[in-house]
């Protein structure tokens, strides 16, 4: 499963970088019109004012909850039997990553104490887990399977914080009757995952509770989050205990075959089928149907989205003199790296948190440094932080150019402090 979830983010990733330079080069073309029109088309569903937004808010507010969905998976997962399952487990990435979003936060602040961009303090909070594996892929045997693992365990961390930041910091208003509709579904949900009810009335009623939190104010991602963390991810049958289930079944269905009783086998078969369904849990179910969507359709249509920002002369100019832009910048390539270093070696020195194992110093600095790698939840951030277009468009630019500056870093980091054991000596001198 893991391994999977890997596989998936980083080969993602790819997709996620083509969209970005797609965006960018759209938005910079002779057809950039075209590129700002697309988004601002409005799309309603249903006579329901509540199903009328924008292209651009239907990808923020509606197929971003499914990123989010998966998020809230994530995070359930490891908590329940991954690397946040116990304190031990989860203590150094839990205070690394608060680091890796408190020095941040500071940072920017700092540089933002007041104004228009006071508000924005959460960008540089966040971490793209799929761009970060994605480039510690392309250093294939020099990264040790643990120091991947603690940077997928930080990263979770780190959503769940910028999770938290979204629900508290970046809600505008609240519709008490809404919030109240969405909680006495959540409450139906609940007693549904208690009866242990077909994914369909999960599905279901995860689409109006989605709805209902819309309404409400809360911005509707925290939607997803709540259902992937209630989402059940243990199975209603063990694996171990389907042979022996399975057993008398299989003998009747050889029965049945051999006495031509077509209408008998089919129900076997049916009994079968649901036996198999028994082994796997609604959480294993939803992350494994969902997950492909959002890392090969959803995010890099996300990018395509978001990223797009034209980069004139007088543009570059403004990003370049905004303490907007500085704060992201400094925040994501400066504070991610310290932070998490610090934080870290805070943890392990006062023998609250264990090293992780087959790792080192070095590795725990280049995965902060890689952390910088803010982009899909920095840019979610950005467009919530600020109303005025001149603040986004630079927020954007610092996001993008943090990134990429993270990226690199990080990946000649790695490149001169670990060996890869596979490649013959000499080969990196």
């Amino acid at each position: 499963m893991l391994e999977s979830f890997i596989h998936r983010e980083t080969s993602g990733s790819i997709l996620l970088f083509g969209a970005t330079v797609v965006a960018l080069i759209w938005a910079n073309s002779p057809w950039s019109a075209s590129y700002f029109a697309l988004w601002k088309i409005p799309l309603k569903i249903g006579l329901r004012p509540l199903f009328s937004m924008d292209l651009h808010h239907w990808i923020d507010d509606g197929l971003m909850v499914l990123f989010f969905l998966v998020v809230g998976l994530e995070i359930k997962r490891e908590i329940v039997k991954g690397e946040l399952s116990s304190f031990r487990q989860a203590a150094l990435p839990i205070f690394a990553a608060l680091g890796g979003m408190i020095l941040p936060a500071l940072l920017y602040s700092a540089l933002n104490r007041s104004g228009i961009g006071a508000h924005g303090w959460g960008i540089p909070m966040a971490t793209d887990i799929g761009f970060a594996l994605g480039v510690l892929a392309l250093l294939g045997k020099r990264i040790p399977s643990s120091l991947r693992v603690f940077m997928l365990a930080l990263a979770i961390v780190d959503d769940v914080g910028a999770i938290l930041v979204i629900a508290f910091f970046y809600t505008p208003q609240i519709s008490v009757s809404a919030l109240a509709v969405a909680a006495g579904l959540l409450g139906l949900l609940l007693a549904a995952v208690i009866r242990r009810a077909p994914i369909s009335v999960f599905v279901v009623g995860g689409f109006f509770f989605w709805a209902a939190v819309l309404s409400s104010g809360v911005h509707a991602t925290i939607a997803g989050v709540i259902l992937g963390l209630i989402a059940p991810i243990k199975p209603k049958m063990r694996p171990e205990e389907l042979a022996s289930n399975a057993e008398p079944l299989l003998r009747n269905f050889k029965t049945q075959i051999l006495a031509q009783d077509k209408s008998s086998a089919e129900a076997t078969l049916t009994q079968l089928d649901q036996l198999l369904r028994d082994t796997d849990s609604i959480g294993e179910r939803l992350e494994r149907g969902v997950h492909p969507w959002v890392s090969f359709v959803i995010l890099p249509l996300f990018a395509l989205a978001s990223a797009g920002v034209a980069l004139s002369i007088e543009q570059l100019k403004l990003a370049i003199s905004s303490p907007i832009a500085l704060g992201i910048f400094v925040g994501l390539t400066v504070g991610k790296a310290l932070g998490i270093t610090a934080f870290s070696f805070l943890a392990v020195k006062s023998k609250i948190a264990g090293m992780v194992d087959g790792s080192t110093w070095a590795g725990i600095v280049g995965v902060g440094i890689l952390s910088g790698l803010g982009f899909t939840v920095a840019l979610f951030i950005s467009g919530l932080s600020f109303e005025d277009e001149t603040s986004i468009a630079a927020a954007k630019v610092a996001v993008l150019a943090a990134s990429l500056a993270a990226g690199s870093l990080g990946y000649i980091y790695f490149r001169f402090t670990h060996k890869d054991d596979s490649e013959p000596r000499g080969a990196n001198q």
